[in-house]
């Protein structure tokens, strides 16, 4: 099994002001590596959030309109960045997957596997050390013959705009600064731009995956005098062997909770005290019995729970959005190397002073 290049097209993106490229392997290998077209933006939404009617009903949060303001905010660091004579961001996403069409390959799966990894190794390798590639991310989940905890740590650290690398992990878990994983960052950034109170409130976690669960869970707990602040909140975090009865007892004491378990209404109405915040990060296709179609679902039981909490994400448009624009600001940090030592940041400065007084 074989890697070979096609030939790559490229574009700038007027919205973010970055260049975005896309490449393919042929589809027999099934691998391949693609450059990310983010969503376009149109224009800024001021108002970032939507009251409904009724005054005993939640605020319904729209992440779509939060992530238009963070894109506008990206935009606008993308173009001071280009303005002092340095390159377009340019972020890097390789998928992995199976091809069904291919027989050998179905025929041989442990061995092409093996092979498929140890060449995406060899690719990551390249990547890393390609200078026009600032951010570079492996789409998760891989194949489940694929070593992801090795995988994900082959990505140079200061591109990994994914916050899946063990040094990124470990330094948040330190309240150091680091690239956050995009998920988590995004939910830690709703509960912040819409005014959420955090600073010893109740927070439940529902569901402890090291990709989401925990970090959103490092952030609500962190120190918020620390140098990457957190929310000085007291977090419990449940998961599959957590009892329903006994998940109850946390989340109806809870100022907020957070479910990203993958758990079609999880959370109920009877669960969630008056008042309470809601983050609904769960993403579940279910069968809709109006329709007969498949359609998509939350963990939240959205329409009882807003009847009773203050504020609440839906599913789809709520975290979701915010994901893809916090992917976006971290490909900015990668940029910039900001999260490298001081001395490489002075001679990226140095190099972007020069190119701009020439």
């Amino acid at each position: 099994m074989s890697l070979v290049w096609l030939p790559e097209s490229s574009c700038q993106d007027p919205d973010l002001n970055m260049v975005l490229s896309y490449s393919s392997w042929p589809k027999k290998t099934g691998l391949r590596l693609s450059r990310v077209f983010p969503f376009r933006q149109s224009h800024l939404f001021s108002l970032l959030t939507w009251r409904p009617w009724s005054r005993s009903e939640a605020v319904v949060i729209s992440g779509r309109k939060l992530a238009q303001q963070i894109r506008q905010e990206v935009r606008h660091e993308v173009e001071q960045w280009v303005a002092l004579g340095n390159k377009r961001p340019h972020l890097s996403v390789v998928l992995v997957g199976e091809n069904p069409a291919s027989h050998s390959y179905v025929l041989n799966k442990t061995k092409a596997a093996a092979d498929v990894e140890e060449e995406l190794l060899d690719l990551i390798g390249k990547l890393n050390d390609d200078d026009n590639v600032d951010g570079l991310l492996v789409q998760l989940p891989l194949p489940e013959h694929i070593d992801e905890r090795r995988i994900c740590n082959a990505v140079a650290p200061d591109k990994d705009v994914d916050g899946f690398h063990v040094i990124n992990v470990g330094r948040m878990c330190l309240d150091q600064d680091s690239m956050l994983p995009a998920t988590p960052w995004g939910v830690w950034e709703i509960i912040k731009r819409t005014g959420i109170p955090t600073l010893g409130k109740n927070v439940v976690v529902a569901g402890r995956s090291k990709n989401v669960g925990m970090p959103i869970a490092m952030l609500l707990h962190t120190d918020g005098r620390h140098e990457r602040p957190g929310g000085d909140a007291t977090v419990t975090i449940s998961h599959r062997y957590t009892p329903k009865e006994q998940l109850k007892k946390h989340t109806i004491l809870a100022d907020i909770v957070v479910s990203a378990a993958g758990i079609p209404n999880l959370i109920t109405a009877d669960m969630i005290k008056e008042g309470a915040a809601v983050i609904d990060v769960g993403i579940n296709r279910v069968h809709d019995p109006i329709t007969a179609k498949p359609k998509l679902v939350g963990d939240v039981d959205f329409e009882e729970v807003k009847k009773k909490a203050s504020y609440i994400t839906p599913v789809p448009g709520g975290v979701g959005p915010m994901t893809v624009a916090m992917l976006m600001k971290n490909t900015v940090i990668a940029a910039k190397k900001l999260l490298k030592p001081s001395e490489e940041r002075e001679a990226v400065k140095a190099k972007a002073f020069a190119a701009a007084s020439s």
